[in-house]
């Protein structure tokens, strides 16, 4: 089911569907079940959030700038490798 799909459920489908939840998990299951699926939102926008959060700050600090090795450093190196 795509999400465009699901854009296009009117009022009869949406009753059917919560006719079938309540049948299929009874009516004192229904309220823990929508306070689990809140609380997975939750969970969700918060995690959402500090990631969009850590991502902000990441951008805002300024980049260490690489400053160029002199070719006597280079050479050097090399030679204490051998």
């Amino acid at each position: 089911m795509t999400l465009s799909m699901v854009g296009m459920l009117g009022t009869t489908e949406i009753i059917i569907i919560a006719v079938v939840v309540l049948v299929l998990f009874g009516a004192r299951k229904v309220p823990e079940l929508m306070k689990g699926v809140g609380t997975g939102i939750k969970e969700f926008k918060k995690a959402s959030r500090d990631v969009q959060d850590e991502l902000h700050r990441a951008s805002e600090e300024p980049s260490p700038t690489l400053q160029p090795r002199k070719p006597s450093e280079t050479v050097s190196q090399n030679s204490n490798k051998s």
